[in-house]
């Protein structure tokens, strides 16, 4: 850990400022492979890879707290080590997706994974739309809770050791999970959401020369004194305006955290505690069985898992057939190649919802790549071209097309 907060404590402070330093048949049959591939893996993965980077509302009162500089404020953040605690935690979406809901959302995670209603993958996929109210507990590495409150309603992973449940009181279904042996012993469930902290993490990922970081005030959040971390890029051609966290002065623990895009409004992803506490919970909350009645679905040999619903970086490149990247910093775009089936074409047929949801967002561009088909949120612009390339980022339409005209 040590080495993990100078890393990242160094590299923000070299990006400080001066003075704060201490359609024809072939691309019919594409757009078909990517009802599969583009909308779940390149719209909603990389949403999900990506929101962890945000202004945040904040309880009334700035507090007078001592002065720190972005330097040691990071720091603080880095080194932030509770691993007992409980809270409330609302996240809020809009990524500017008519017509997509979190339901959808879900479905297509549920597609993919071929899960029920307590499937992990598809429950927390939803959380890529909308507001919702979480409940958090951890005792130690290895005790979590997640809860998603709704209508006379609640979706809970209770993790214990190796060993976790997905319990969805609506339907009285359960999900018995074996947690993979590598995930064991890993600070954080393989079973989160969008936390302040997973966000936070984004964030302090997104340091590097293209980005200024300065401390920006103090705020009151769930009743506790913090600082606000402004994380912002320097770039012109991404679609992010700021990052901000708000720091919790005791403990260095992310109590929100919220992206603002260029395009304005409210703000695209925001997580924070509305209620918190840092002892342990009672043992209890970590313990379950399944009510009696509830259709119970053991663990399968390859048990989903996921982190903050985003698919695994590795198994995405190897599933689109590799990846190559252009330019740099906030306006990094990635080319995913599709399976060369897709490029020499599919019979015809129905393309599913994945489909018909691609034919509503798409809008038709042109450029020296040929004809393409761009996908667009508030956030994340995904391009689809006739000869089997997908290429996305957080980035503006312009520079998108830009990357795509200049592939080698």
């Amino acid at each position: 850990m040590a080495t993990e907060v100078a890393r990242m404590t160094a590299q923000a402070e070299e990006n400080l400022p001066e003075g704060n330093r201490p359609e024809d048949t072939r691309y019919r049959a594409v757009r078909r492979k990517a009802a599969r591939y583009a909308v779940p893996a390149a719209v909603v993965g990389v949403t999900a890879l990506t929101v962890g980077l945000v202004p945040a509302l904040a309880d009334s009162g700035d507090p007078d707290l001592p002065e720190l500089t972005a330097h040691q404020l990071v720091a603080k953040l880095a080194g932030a080590h509770e691993e007992h605690f409980s809270g409330t935690v609302r996240v809020s979406t809009d990524l500017g997706l008519p017509g997509l809901d979190g339901a959808a959302l879900g479905a297509l995670g549920g597609a993919r994974r071929g899960g029920g209603d307590a499937d992990p993958q598809a429950r927390l996929t939803e959380l890529a739309s909308g507001t919702h109210t979480l409940r958090l507990a951890a005792d130690g590495p290895e005790r979590q809770r997640l809860s998603i409150l709704e209508d006379a309603a609640e979706y809970s992973i209770i993790r214990d050791g190796a060993r976790a449940w997905a319990y969805d009181s609506a339907s009285d279904k359960a999900v018995r999970l074996d947690v993979p042996e590598r995930q064991q012993h890993e600070k954080r469930s393989p079973y989160t959401a969008l936390t302040p902290q997973e966000l936070a993490d984004q964030a302090l990922k997104a340091v590097d020369a293209h980005t200024t970081v300065r401390v920006d005030g103090t705020a009151r959040v769930a009743g506790r004194d913090a600082y606000q971390l402004l994380v912002e890029p320097k770039q012109s051609g991404s679609t992010v305006k700021a990052v901000r966290i708000l720091v919790d002065a005791k403990t260095g623990t992310p109590l929100r955290a919220a992206l603002t895009a260029r395009d304005g409004g409210e703000p695209v992803v925001e997580a924070g505690f509305t209620k918190v506490s840092f002892t342990a919970p009672e043992a209890k909350a970590f313990s379950f069985t399944p009510p009696k009645g509830t259709e119970v679905t053991e663990p399968k040999k390859q048990a989903p898992t996921s982190r903050s619903a985003a698919p695994d970086t590795g198994a995405l490149k190897a599933l689109l057939g590799g990846s190559r990247t252009y330019g740099e910093g906030w306006t990094t775009v990635a080319r995913l190649d599709l399976p060369a089936e897709a490029a020499a074409g599919l019979s015809s047929g129905d393309a599913g919802q994945a489909g018909k949801l691609m034919d509503g967002l798409a809008k038709e561009v042109k450029g020296s790549f040929g004809t393409g088909r761009l996908f667009s949120t508030r956030l994340v612009n995904v391009l689809l071209t006739e000869d089997g390339h997908a290429y996305a980022g957080v980035v503006t339409k312009d520079t998108l097309v830009k990357a795509a005209e200049s592939r080698k």
